[in-house]
């Protein structure tokens, strides 16, 4: 794209100001370009080049911060001083690209920023004049540090994300972005392909699509509310202004593409409302509720909100998670398996209540045991057990459990293997500090909920014995029915696996699907609003 073409959008943007406080498809990759030190007046890209003491001026001034000053000065090194954003001619092209992303940064992210407004007039003139630069000229010097400055802001803010995981117990390693180098491809493809450049996976560059989609959708006032009928309950065959009004709300989503307006719940309709149910973590009867209409009424701006929450644990993850690997978001109530680029499948779970939060972390699964026993978490025994023993002398045969010895002034109990065991008939083991696991279980009705947070903690699986039929797929001798006979034996038994699993426990309200639709969850342990707070609390 040419810089006069471009001149509107840095207008646009420069008005803004900068933040100089503050499933399907896998495109190729720019790597990051190699820094050449050799770089001389006769090979330069520009043949302006920085004054080593009004760099450290500059630092000085605007009381830069002792590490980004060093990524400052490393970069004007690497490069020989040479200017990175302006030639004799103007601003670079590259330039321009830069501030166009910025932009739309902004303008989707609605992030807070302070305004320096002699800068922005300073640009403002670059951008409008056809100006022969002088690297001699104090302002431009500094102006061309402000950028570089800019950038690497800009750069961890947009790509690395704003907020600390670790503030929000999001225990999963965040991803670096290394601002320098990515500024060096920037240069070196001069501002070319940024679909391609940006360092985030897919899946936010799908969420990214559909935030800009919603906030179209805002800027035309929203969507009005559908208004709950009569009956609790609408079905195919029903007539109702309902109906009439959620085919618009479908339309208005994408959702719905058939030219019908009636109140009549036709066949159409029906298939339109399974894929929404599905889409909102609903069981896909095709049957119209309160609790779905409920979730439909959502504001667009709540909406938005949440597509920016869940963007910003994007900008966390990894650009393009490799190998296998098993993922359970939380709020989706499923676990999937994947191998590199390819879901094997997918399994429902339960996972901990409110009180009894699931924690979002990384490890590696590197244990199966057959016919587990339970060795009772001390606050189980003191909350649950204890009573029911004073109210029974029989109550530890009855549940099929056994006391140990004792610590800390408690017993210590565990229950036997066997069907009644509350871990079930196998669990699945990856060290951490949280005494998190995946495990069979007895309860087997409680898969029959849509929202599945039961249990005390642990991750509780639809189907264990797949699971481990997968895990031991590569170990000669585990065939299914050596699985099964261990999974209903009356001793215990540990299995090594010989590959050991990634396993990512995560927390996501809102994403894409391998089919393309968007999908919204409930915030079930109140994670959002506090993303929120951090995330909005200067705006």
């Amino acid at each position: 794209m040419k810089f006069q073409q471009m001149k509107q959008g840095y207008i646009l943007l420069l008005t803004i100001a900068f933040l100089l406080q503050s499933c399907k498809s896998q495109p190729t990759r720019i790597t990051g370009a190699k820094r050449d030190t050799s770089i001389t007046q006769s090979n330069a890209f520009s043949e302006l080049f920085v004054d080593s003491t009004k760099l450290e001026g500059f630092i000085t001034e605007q009381r830069v911060h002792a590490s980004a000053a060093n990524r400052i000065r490393k970069f004007y090194i690497n490069r020989n001083y040479q200017f990175a954003w302006f030639t004799k001619e103007g601003l670079a092209e590259h330039t321009g690209a830069f501030l166009n992303l910025h932009n739309s940064y902004i303008q989707l992210s609605h992030d807070s920023m302070q305004t320096d407004q002699r800068f922005h007039q300073q640009m403002e003139f670059l951008a409008n004049e056809d100006t022969t630069i002088n690297a001699a000229n104090d302002e431009i010097t500094k102006t061309e540090l402000r950028l570089t400055e800019h950038f690497f802001k800009y750069a961890q803010y947009a790509y690395g994300g704003k907020v600390d995981p670790e503030e929000l117990q999001w225990h999963i390693r965040r991803k670096k972005v290394n601002v320098a180098s990515l500024l060096d491809s920037l240069i070196a493809n001069k501002g070319e392909n940024s679909e391609r450049w940006e360092p985030v996976n897919e899946q936010y560059k799908l969420m990214k699509k559909e935030l800009k989609h919603y906030s179209d959708m805002q800027k035309r006032g929203g969507w009005k509310e559908i208004y709950p009928g009569s009956k609790k309950a609408y079905k195919q065959g029903d007539t109702s202004v309902v109906i009439k009004q959620l085919k618009q709300r479908l339309v208005e989503v994408a959702q719905y593409t058939a030219n019908d307006t009636s109140n009549s719940f036709t066949t159409q309709l029906l298939q339109a409302v399974k894929q929404a149910q599905k889409r909102y973590g609903f069981k896909q009867d095709g049957i119209i509720t309160d609790a779905f209409i409920a979730d439909l009424n959502v504001p667009v701006k709540d909406r938005i909100q949440q597509l920016q929450v869940n963007m910003e644990r994007m900008r966390w993850m990894p650009e393009e998670p490799e190998g296998n690997r098993i993922i359970a978001n939380i709020p989706d109530f499923k676990l999937h398996v994947f191998e590199n680029a390819k879901k094997v499948f997918d399994m429902d779970i339960v996972v901990g209540t409110a009180a009894n939060k699931t924690v979002v972390f990384n490890d590696l699964l590197q244990y199966i045991v057959f016919s587990p026993y339970w060795n009772i978490p001390p606050s189980i025994v003191r909350k649950e057990i204890l009573p029911g023993m004073r109210r029974s002398a029989h109550y530890l045969a009855d549940k099929n459990m056994e006391r140990t010895g004792s610590s800390n002034g408690l017993p210590n109990i565990r229950q036997k293997p066997g069907g009644s065991n509350s871990l079930g008939r196998v669990k699945f083991l990856f060290p951490n500090n949280y005494s998190i696991y995946f495990h069979d279980t007895p309860s087997k009705s409680l898969f029959e909920n849509e929202k599945r947070a039961f249990s005390h903690g642990c991750i509780r699986l639809a189907e264990p014995k797949k699971m481990a039929t997968y895990l031991l797929r590569n170990q000669p001798g585990w065939t299914p029915e050596r699985i099964d006979a261990a999974m209903n034996a009356s001793k215990e038994s540990w299995v090594t696996l010989k590959e050991p699993m990634p396993v990512l426990i995560t927390y996501f309200t809102a994403w894409v699907d391998r089919d393309g639709f968007l999908n919204f969850r409930k915030d079930v342990y109140g994670n959002d609003k506090k993303m929120a707070q951090h995330l909005f609390e200067q705006h």
